[in-house]
């Protein structure tokens, strides 16, 4: 049975490890309030260019010579898998890495490769038997568009080496501190979907000089913004995990401490209780004697 010092030594370090959870929350806190404000601030200009792609893209007859465009038969593909750099925060990354696991699998018939996003993504495919084409680590610490840039253009000059036929990015899509939604998109080639082509309805413009140039430009711009997203709900949608983590890890060292709390007293007294028989006993042979 464990002694009072244990006892006490056990509540010191679950208050200690409280403290530590707490303030993890806390910070965790404030980065995805920062994280929820870049979200906000980059959508109207995303909005603006999903307009114009759709517009011209609605307008537009042959799209044949846009190589972003182009569809090739899949023979191999590139999946971007988008997961943190740091721990802590539930079941963020293990969702992802699970949904990619299967969506490998589901192209067992070709040849598949991971662009590995984040530290977790990294050091999962890595270790086991996946081909790891290319990866970026520590980025969310200091998250600037410029490392959006980056990726996109990477992923861009693959595609069109023909080196991969298809780029897909799965990623964890933020929608509140307590819930993300798990993603998985088509990067490359580039489709445009029917919520842009709405947007570019609202739209009438006079372009120069000609459409096609002008989506040769747009595209790679709205992949940046693209992937530029990505990040920033990865993001935030991390920060959210993290918080609800630390705030059920503190919860949980609370209920801890007050059964150990009520464990320590009773211990506590069921020795003062010994002690007092012993003194008892003590006495009343003393007094035979």
């Amino acid at each position: 049975m464990a002694t009072l010092r244990e006892i006490r030594d056990r509540i010191s370090s679950v208050t200690s490890t409280q403290q530590i959870t707490k303030a993890m929350k806390m910070v965790a806190a404030a980065k995805l309030r920062r994280a929820q404000e870049n979200i906000l601030a980059f959508l109207p200009y995303s909005y603006e260019l999903r307009g114009m792609i759709g517009h011209l893209v609605a307008l537009s007859g042959d799209l044949t010579e846009i190589p972003l465009l182009e569809k090739r038969p899949v023979e191999k593909v590139l999946i971007v898998v988008v997961t943190s750099d740091r721990g802590l925060c539930g079941a963020f990354n293990g969702n992802i890495i699970r949904h990619a696991v299967q969506r490998i699998a589901e192209y067992s018939n070709r040849e598949v490769a991971v662009f590995a996003v984040g530290r977790k993504a990294y050091e999962f495919f890595s270790k086991r038997d996946y081909t790891v084409h290319d990866h970026v680590i520590n980025i969310f610490n200091h998250l600037h568009f410029e490392s959006a840039a980056d990726i996109s253009g990477r992923l861009v000059a693959l595609y069109l080496a023909e080196e991969f036929d298809r780029i897909e990015i799965i990623y964890n899509e933020f929608k509140s501190a307590i819930q993300q939604t798990l993603r998985a998109e088509q990067f490359l080639p580039f489709v445009p979907d029917e919520e842009m082509e709405k947007a570019g309805e609202e739209i009438d413009f006079i372009y120069e000089p000609g459409k096609e140039e002008i989506l040769n430009q747009l595209i790679p711009k709205h992949l940046n913004v693209q992937i530029w997203r990505t990040l920033l709900e990865s993001n935030a949608a991390e920060q959210g995990a993290r918080m609800t983590a630390m705030e059920s890890a503190t919860e949980n060292a609370q209920e801890l401490i007050e059964r150990l709390t009520i464990f320590y007293n009773r211990s506590r007294q069921a020795a003062i209780t010994t002690e007092i028989s012993e003194i008892v006993s003590g006495s009343e042979a003393l007094k035979e004697n």
